[in-house]
Parts: C-alpha cells; structure tokens; sequence
C-alpha cells in the first residue's frame, strides 16, 4: 500500500514562500538603506575597543575623526544657522540705511496715497523704494544695508543699459528729497512713475548673477 504525502512537494513549498514573502507587509518590514547605514555606524563604533595592550595607536585616530566631526557640526547647529538667519533677514529688510519689510506692491501704494494727497516727498521716496525691492525679488539687483541709492541705480543700470540716465537721475532725486531738502515736485514723481512701470517686469538686457555679485 501506497501513501501520497500529505504536505506539498518541494518546488511548490519554495513557490508558496516566495507568494508569501512578495506580500506588502513583508517587503515593509523590510530595513531602508538609512536602517542599514546606522547598524553599520553602530557596528563600527562597537569594533573600535581598546586594545589589551594598551596600543592606542590604531584606535586615536578613529576617535579624534568622531570628536572633530561633532565639534564641526555643534559649531554649525550654534554659530552658523543663527548667524545665516541674520543675514538673510538682514538683507531681506535693507533698504537705503532703514529697515522695511514691505513688498515692492505695498511700496507702490504707499506712493500713490502720499501722491494722492499731495505729498510728493513721500512719494518719491517710497516709489524709488518699491522700484529697488521690486528688483531685488526678481533677482536682478541685491540690497545690502550699505547699498545706497546710487550704489542701486549702479546695478540696475549694468542690465538695462539703455535706462541707467533715468536710474541714476531717479538716484539723485531721491538723495535730494530724503537728505538734501530739496523741493520734491508732481514732475518728478511722474517721471518715476514712468520708470518704475517701464522697469517692472522688464526683462534685464545683461544679468550678472545675484551669487557673482556676493562673491565680489
């Protein structure tokens, strides 16, 4: 008498695993490469002993390379996100030695409820404004907390060539206005309009780019 086997025959139980395995929750349990590269780092932190013989020749190296490593990055983590921070915040408000978080949009209708209301000054000084800071969110120009008017109307002039006798007159109108009290006049704001408008969302003839500039 014969007896047939009661469990499945070799070539299907492989098949029947390999089914199994192929399912979703086994191929997420499976460890990431992140899981992988911890367990070597902790593995080759657990390799390096002490020697016996008390020879720490081979060992100080390793450990001078870890400390070195956590120093550099605690130094980063203290001192350099803070300060970049700064910086950055510190560029984003500069404008002609004040600080002013304003949009170039938010400038724009600060000059014309100052010119509507007759107080050409104000327009001046905020439409020269909001031409600067709409050309440093573009990219095209880079404000500092040293960058001047003229130091600006310099920039701007490099990638619209063809303007920069009206950049640097817009220049020296807002130096006159804002420092010089000189008389600010309905001609004058209309000239900016003019600029301003024509700037806006013109494409620059010539582009230094923003990072040549801060390496310079």
């Amino acid at each position: 008498m014969t007896f047939e086997p009661l469990g499945p025959s070799a070539p299907d139980a492989r098949q029947w695993l390999l089914t199994e395995l192929a399912k979703p929750e086994y191929e997420a349990a499976k460890p990431s490469w992140l899981d992988r590269a911890s367990e070597d780092f902790l593995n080759w932190l657990s390799s390096l002993v002490v020697p016996s013989d008390g020879n720490l020749g081979g060992f100080l190296p390793a450990v001078v390379l870890v400390i070195v490593i956590a120093l550099v990055v605690i130094a980063f983590i203290v001192f350099g996100r803070p300060r970049l921070a700064r910086k950055v915040a510190a560029d984003q408000a500069a404008l002609f030695g004040s600080r002013d978080l304003r949009s170039s949009a938010q400038l724009r209708a600060s000059a014309a409820a100052a010119a509507d209301a007759g107080d050409y000054r104000t327009a001046l000084e905020e439409l020269y404004r909001a031409l600067a800071r709409r050309q440093a969110e573009r990219t095209i120009v880079r404000l500092t907390p040293g960058t001047t008017a003229h130091g600006f109307a310099a920039q701007a002039s490099e990638c619209y060539p063809a303007h920069a006798p009206g950049l640097e007159q817009a220049a020296r109108t807002f130096d006159d206005v804002r420092y010089l009290g000189g008389a600010a006049t309905r001609e004058a704001y209309l000239q900016l309009v003019a600029l301003e408008r024509e700037l806006r969302d013109r494409p620059p003839v010539t582009r230094q780019p923003v990072l040549e500039r801060v390496l310079q």
